[in-house]
């Protein structure tokens, strides 16, 4: 089936699912949304004032079928913000793009899902090898990330076990972890395997693609639609301190130089320290390497990241993360004070990072965090 077909195909039988539905007496139907606006200021920046504005609209809706649920939620991503050189230049953009258009039907121990959707799973926290199709910033405090377009199917077991698969529209522009987009008239396919082990869970994920060589972003010689593999294992315990860690490995159907192989292993230990009101901590590192076989580490980079979050009251708490580039001998640096009135949330942020931002796999919008800054952002939940 080709990819136009295929993304066609998805969004009729949402509509033809969802529009049914309405049609009957219906038990759940539920507004709400997200807004936010936001200024910041970033020293020796060219354009050193820049702000924006965005809101979230969500429509919910949910009835009774048979023995099971049927659910849909529709959101939207409304955005816009100018950049400022005081007295000289001004320049602005918006958009107005899907956020989740999606359909499911659930049971206790099912469930199925098409549509564009959010999906995400691991052990880690920060840096994520497992982050294939998303882009949740820890640093970001919307916790924005898109969406795939695809079919997401669950079972759950009743020892806690659960059994994923999914068929994804293959997207043209690379995802988290991928260098070149998807040839688009092949789907991807995955699924993942989530178990119960003594004093914690692990879980094994295995992703499938034809990537197509002629969009890569790192100037690549176009080697056409060339089939990528991706597997991963992670795994989490609770024994006191929470400790896991997650490992990936990607190969590809052809010899591509030192990008034939990627390999990607991150360890983290959390706890929380009875000062105070309780203090949290983080640690993770990632190891990353790539060649042109498996774990020869031709090119390789090594992250560490810290988090500590502490609640100064019931209404406020203070974060603060720091990033370090081991190879590139730099630190990423990231301080936010939050305080909650009712269904408003303001947060006071500054960072120090290194002009050319190479922290991996971040959304775009993170960039705004290169060099030195402050940031304010207010938002309002409804």
């Amino acid at each position: 089936m080709k990819a136009r077909y295929l993304k066609t195909a998805l969004s009729g039988l949402w509509l033809l699912a969802f529009l049914p539905a309405f049609s009957i007496t219906q038990d759940s139907l539920r507004f709400s949304g997200q807004a936010s606006v936001w200024a910041l200021y970033g020293f020796d920046q060219d354009m050193p004032l820049r702000g924006g504005a965005r809101y979230i609209p969500q429509l919910n809706f949910g009835k009774s079928a048979g023995r099971g649920l049927l659910d849909a939620e529709f959101s939207i991503n409304i955005s816009g913000s100018a950049a400022l050189r005081p007295f000289d230049s001004l320049t602005t953009r918006g958009s107005i793009r899907q956020y989740r258009l999606w359909l499911r039907y659930s049971q206790p121990q099912f469930e199925l899902r098409i549509g564009l959707q959010k999906i995400n799973f691991g052990s880690a926290g920060m840096l994520r090898p497992l982050m294939w199709f998303d882009q949740i910033d820890p640093r970001d405090p919307l916790q924005l990330t898109d969406g795939v377009w695809g079919l997401l199917g669950r079972y759950y077991f009743l020892n806690n076990a659960n059994l994923w698969g999914w068929v994804l529209y293959p997207s043209k522009d690379p995802k988290t972890w991928e260098f070149a987009g998807s040839n688009r008239k092949t789907p991807e396919l995955g699924g993942r395997v989530q178990m119960p082990v003594p004093r914690g869970e692990a879980g094994i994920t295995f992703h499938w693609r034809k990537a197509d060589t002629r969009l890569n972003i790192l100037q690549l010689p176009e080697y056409g639609a060339v089939p990528e593999s991706r597997t991963g294992l992670d795994a989490k315990w609770d024994i006191g301190p929470g400790l896991w860690f997650e490992a990936t490995h990607t190969t590809f159907g052809k010899k591509m130089g030192i990008f034939s192989n990627q390999s990607l292993l991150s360890a983290g230990i959390d706890y929380t320290f009875g000062l105070g009101n309780g203090l949290y901590a983080m640690a993770e590192t990632l190891a990353a390497s790539m060649g042109n076989t498996m774990l020869s580490g031709e090119q390789s980079v090594m992250f560490t990241g810290l988090s500590v979050s502490y609640p100064i009251s019931i209404s406020g708490s203070v974060n603060a993360i720091v990033y370090r580039d081991w190879k590139g001998k730099q630190f990423y640096t990231f301080a936010n004070y939050r305080h909650r009135l009712r269904r408003f949330d303001l947060h006071l942020m500054a960072y120090i990072n290194p002009e050319q931002y190479y922290l991996p796999a971040q959304r775009s919008e993170s960039r705004l965090f290169a060099g030195k800054g402050i940031q304010i952002m207010l938002v309002y939940n409804h």
